[in-house]
């Protein structure tokens, strides 16, 4: 009996060790969560979305799912049997009169917009987890580092999942850093990690922030969900719309496909880029992640003139081919004859320039 207590006891304190380090962030407290309390999107001590949102879909559920995940037949392209090709681009001496979007794998991304600087959900480690040795990158796809990039006005994160808002990259580019745009609750972790409470833009969907050289970000709705602990949905996850005078983009984050796509093309559009995701998709979690067909309804629903898939070259977090989410969005676009750009990570798309060729790096 001695003996068994010894071990819970162990098992306890390992545990609470383990969920004590930093990379977990922080609880929302104090003046934070009073404004999230105040939200009508906040009900039940959750967040919500717009619809009910299943994790899974009719007849799953999370033992088949991992179960399917851990011990099913693996699809032998689930990951690149090559390296990711890559272009090096010198982020730090880039012109800041050119517009453009540079892709760095899965859904970190720069945008530079009226010599502005955006980095959006960036991941730099050699992982997107909490721990070192799950859900490593693929070769080729990790180039690119917080050493190699620019100063930035604007760090954009649309929710607080690992594989979006990753510990160690968000840490060594603080310095780097101007503001972070945040929803609700997110800059709880960031205050934990370091950033003064003046560099944090924290809003809840409908709220805007007038940025630098009257460039304006509104928040918007997504379908999906928080959490980096066992408490689900105690942070927003969003879209945003990013808008200069004569430009307006979309920036999707994850999202399973719904009404509020085409709420906010009615609202907000037309786009001249939607960055959507696409990409870690599975009929059995389609209600928070899209399926590549959505991404095209999605598109439309946003009167989107050009498409940016993302979501994919950089991890296997879904059982699907890693090249078939490219595949797939390129083939249906090609089908509503819908731009669809599809860079290699690194290269520079100008974004004044809609009809740019792209090569299907992915075959």
């Amino acid at each position: 009996m001695l003996y068994i207590l010894i071990l819970i006891l162990a098992i306890a304190g390992f545990s609470y060790y383990v969920l004590s380090q930093e990379v977990f962030g922080a609880k929302p407290t104090g003046k934070r969560l009073e404004k999230m309390l105040l939200s009508q999107n906040y009900k039940n001590g959750q967040f919500q979305n717009i619809n009910v949102t299943p994790q899974f879909a009719e007849g799953e559920s999370m033992p088949k799912v991992m179960f399917n995940f851990l011990f099913g037949k693996k699809n032998p392209d689930l990951k690149p049997k090559t390296n990711i090709p890559f272009i090096e681009t010198d982020l730090k001496n880039l012109s800041k009169d050119e517009n453009i979007f540079i892709w760095f794998g899965h859904s970190s991304y720069y945008i530079q917009l009226n010599g502005v600087r955006f980095l959006v959900d960036p991941v730099f480690s050699k992982f997107g987890s909490p721990f070192k040795f799950f859900n490593k990158v693929f070769s080729g796809s990790d180039f690119y580092t917080p050493q190699l990039m620019p100063e930035i006005d604007y760090l954009v994160i649309t929710h607080d999942h690992y594989d979006h808002l990753d510990y160690p990259t968000v840490k060594k580019l603080k310095n780097k850093v101007r503001q972070v745009i945040l929803p609700l609750g997110v800059g709880a972790h960031f205050e934990k990690w370091g950033y003064a409470e003046e560099q944090i833009l924290e809003e809840d969907w409908g709220g805007s922030f007038v940025l630098k050289n009257h460039l304006q970000i509104t928040f918007t709705p997504a379908r999906h969900f928080s959490g980096r602990k066992f408490n689900k949905n105690n942070t927003l996850w969003s879209s945003f719309v990013l808008q200069s005078a004569d430009k307006k983009i979309f920036l999707g984050g994850d999202s399973g496909y719904d009404s509020h796509f085409k709420m906010i093309g009615e609202k907000h559009g037309p786009f001249d880029f939607a960055i959507l995701e696409n990409g870690q998709y599975n009929r059995a979690w389609k209600y928070i992640h899209t399926l590549p067909e959505e991404v095209i309804q999605a598109s439309e629903d946003l009167k989107a003139q050009s498409v940016i898939p993302v979501h994919s070259g950089k991890f296997a977090l879904a059982l699907h081919p890693w090249n078939e989410p490219l595949q797939k969005v390129a083939a249906y676009a090609q089908e509503k004859k819908l731009s669809v750009l599809t860079p290699k990570i690194g290269q520079v798309v100008d974004l004044n320039n809609k009809n740019l060729p792209f090569d299907k790096w992915w075959e």
